[in-house]
């Protein structure tokens, strides 16, 4: 299993994390989520600023809960959800966002 979880210092950390791997950054505040097991078409880098986000591995069947200064590797293909009561979070794709394919949250297969 790939490591899922890094830290990081702060804002400025997390931006130089993500220009280091050369990842596009932008901030976000989430608002409460909890969805259903999904899969995204693009790797990520998540670092989270304030609030907590419990992520689930879906075929691992392991439980992150990860508060301010956790970093979240997220590859593409990597089945999860998400609960959160909301968060703030900086964001690092390895493509350009307006080259993601929609919806960002892909279903799961029948057979996972």
């Amino acid at each position: 299993m790939k490591e899922r979880l890094g830290t990081f210092n702060d804002e400025a950390d997390a931006y130089a994390q993500c220009e280091a791997a050369g990842y596009t950054a932008h901030k976000f505040d989430f608002p409460a989520v909890e969805n259903e097991p999904h899969w995204h078409d693009f790797d990520s880098l998540t670092f989270i600023v304030a609030g907590e986000l419990t992520v689930v591995d879906v075929e691992e069947g392991v439980t992150y809960t990860c508060g301010a200064g956790t970093k979240l590797v997220g590859q593409k293909g990597f089945a999860h959800c998400e609960k959160s009561e909301g968060y703030t979070a900086i964001i690092g794709f390895a493509q350009d966002p307006s080259m993601h394919t929609q919806p960002i949250n892909k279903p799961l297969p029948a057979s996972l």
